[in-house]
């Protein structure tokens, strides 16, 4: 990313059919924190890497509760994010105020996305350098959204967003056809891998870095204590302890046997 003459505002097209401001807004959804989303039949999960600017601050939140059956994951600048969830909860109260029920996910999704999609229309203002991964469990079943700054939206079974995130998404992609058959616990643990095959070298993933929302059917949006996500990453060490101790008995069983008096 550099500056050229084709960047100076958002409604200027290069040659080549580019809007610079906005690939520059796309840039800092990739060059933000991780997060995650994975669905089967009945629950959403979200994961998120929790970022702390120095070792005197606390980490910040990157899960957030819209409503009762809609949470989001937010990649990029959260200043910007946090405008969007005030628009998405004041729009999600006012619908159940009017109409007295749950306004549908991909309704609001599309709203969103419209939001992002003016920006880059108008010189007045900069597109959000934003990405959210939108959970919902409504009346059509369990659904999760993507939403970019350009304005599009996409609903996935599984999506991993911001710096790192290859790795993660390379991880779903092995994994998803299982996620159907996955009750709730063995989803999330899926999620925890995930978030672990992003970090880089030897940095283990633990409580304090990682966060974890469940929502289903009969479960309103909830971010797991730490409690339980620790529980869930001493299960995951449990597991791998064992594959590897089973990967060495396999091998061992297979060396030839040398007799000492031959």
């Amino acid at each position: 990313m550099f500056r050229n003459q084709y960047d100076t505002d958002v409604t200027v097209w290069s040659p080549q059919g580019r809007l610079h401001q906005v690939e520059y807004a796309m840039e800092a959804v990739n060059q933000g924190t991780v997060c995650l989303g994975l669905r089967n039949k009945t629950h959403v999960i979200l994961a998120a890497l929790k970022r702390s600017p120095n070792e005197l601050a606390c980490y910040q939140k990157k899960l957030f509760k819209i409503d009762d059956h809609m949470g989001i994951a937010m990649s990029g600048l959260t200043a910007d994010g946090r405008s969007l969830i005030k628009y998405m909860r004041t729009e999600a109260l006012n619908h159940r105020y009017v109409y007295g029920s749950e306004i549908q996910g991909n309704r609001l999704v599309l709203d969103v996305a419209d939001m992002h999609q003016r920006c880059t229309q108008s010189y007045v203002r900069r597109p959000y350098g934003v990405g959210l991964l939108v959970s919902v469990v409504d009346a059509t079943g369990p659904h999760l959204y993507a939403t970019e700054p350009s304005g599009n939206y996409y609903e996935y079974v599984a999506m991993a967003i911001g710096a790192r995130s290859q790795t993660a998404r390379t991880y779903l992609e092995r994994e998803y056809l299982t996620f159907n058959e996955c009750n709730e616990d063995e989803l999330i643990k899926h999620s925890l891998k995930a978030l672990a095959a992003s970090l880089s070298g030897d940095t283990e993933l633990d409580v304090q870095s990682a966060s974890v929302s469940v929502l289903g059917p009969d479960q309103s949006f909830k971010i797991l204590p730490d409690t339980e996500i620790q529980k869930y990453l001493d299960i995951i060490t449990l597991e791998q302890g064992n594959n590897n101790n089973n990967t060495n008995m396999d091998v061992d069983q297979d060396e030839p046997i040398i007799d000492p008096d031959a």
